[in-house]
């Protein structure tokens, strides 16, 4: 005999029904439905990430900063050896430019000072011919004063002239006699100057800068005991 029981669809879901006995502890079935979050086993979980104190391991953005800090000291390097190469070759240029400068000074002085002992001569006879004329200036004509005048002009000219190349006389009278800018021809005993001092110039010294042209001929004093 068939039975009378239809067989079953393989995708079917049995279903059934149980007393309302089985689900008198509410309770029960809701832990069944949503279990509480301490129910779920810690091993389930995947591991969290931790921070290690490695700094090799901490991934891309360290070793950036890492390469980026031995950059940095690289640069601050080669920035001091940059800063003390132009410290020191602007030592050099000064000391350089110095040198140049002196050197120059040298040249023009030891040029100006070969032509100007060349012209000396004819200063020293012009100032000559001058003192011997004035003494004389009295007794002579209007016309010869006049020409005094005019060579006495002439004689103020050059001594411009010389020193706008920078020759200087050298001081003399009243001075005390110093070996280095004068030269003594001359000695003579004196009460009213202190021994050792220039009371007369018989020819003037000239000087440029601090190189000696010619030194001063000069009379000396000294004390009669001597």
């Amino acid at each position: 005999m068939a039975s009378d029981r239809k067989p079953q669809a393989a995708n079917s879901i049995p279903i059934r029904f149980v007393e309302d006995s089985e689900f008198a502890d509410d309770d029960a079935v809701m832990e069944i439905i949503d279990p509480p979050e301490a129910a779920i086993d810690d091993e389930e979980l995947p591991p969290a990430e931790t921070k290690s104190a490695d700094p090799h391991a901490a991934g891309p953005a360290m070793a950036e900063l890492i390469a980026t800090r031995s950059e940095l000291k690289r640069l601050q390097s080669a920035l001091a050896e940059a800063q003390e190469g132009v410290a020191r070759r602007q030592a050099d240029f000064e000391n350089y430019r110095k040198r140049v400068d002196r050197e120059r000074t040298e040249t023009y002085n030891r040029v100006v000072g070969e032509l100007v002992r060349k012209i000396l001569p004819v200063v020293d006879n012009l100032g000559r011919a001058l003192d011997a004329e004035r003494s004389l200036e009295a007794s002579e004509s209007k016309e010869f004063r006049h020409f005094l005048s005019g060579v006495e002009l002439i004689g103020k000219q050059l001594n411009e002239v010389l020193e706008s190349f920078g020759v200087a006389p050298i001081p003399a009278v009243g001075e005390r006699f110093d070996p280095h800018v004068h030269e003594a021809v001359v000695t003579e005993p004196s009460d009213e100057h202190e021994p050792d001092t220039v009371i007369e110039e018989l020819a003037r010294g000239y000087r440029i800068g601090d190189r000696l042209l010619r030194p001063a001929m000069v009379k000396v004093s000294a004390s009669k005991s001597d």
